[in-house]
């Protein structure tokens, strides 16, 4: 049995937090704040090695209105990066919930903030 990785979510999750984005606040209105996501080494080591050819961000909104920045891994199948996910045929593909939005995990010195 295979340890579970680090900051992962559901599918289901995943879609609700992305629906939510697009349908809420998908022209920027209540997330003008936000700036960037701290993502943690350990999940980009986790995606990296499920043998990926890339990988896809999605953005979303959970349920307490914290913006997510969620990873896949990706397949290359003939011209196109398939998300390696159930339900398109890939069962090892995680998906990964980068949940630090910044503000308020920003780096206050960054030239970039």
């Amino acid at each position: 049995m295979s340890e579970k990785k680090v900051n992962t979510i559901d599918l289901v999750h995943a879609k609700h937090y992305a629906a939510k984005w697009r349908k809420e606040e998908g022209t920027y209105n209540a997330h003008h704040e936000l700036k960037a996501f701290w993502i943690p080494k350990i999940d980009l080591q986790e995606v990296l090695a499920e043998g990926v050819d890339g990988v896809r961000a999605y953005i979303g909104v959970d349920d307490d209105n914290v913006e997510k920045l969620m990873i896949v891994g990706t397949k290359q199948v003939g011209d196109e990066y398939i998300d390696m996910l159930p339900e398109t045929g890939f069962d090892d593909g995680s998906i990964y919930d980068f949940t630090r939005p910044c503000p308020p995990s920003c780096d206050k010195n960054s030239p970039l903030n």
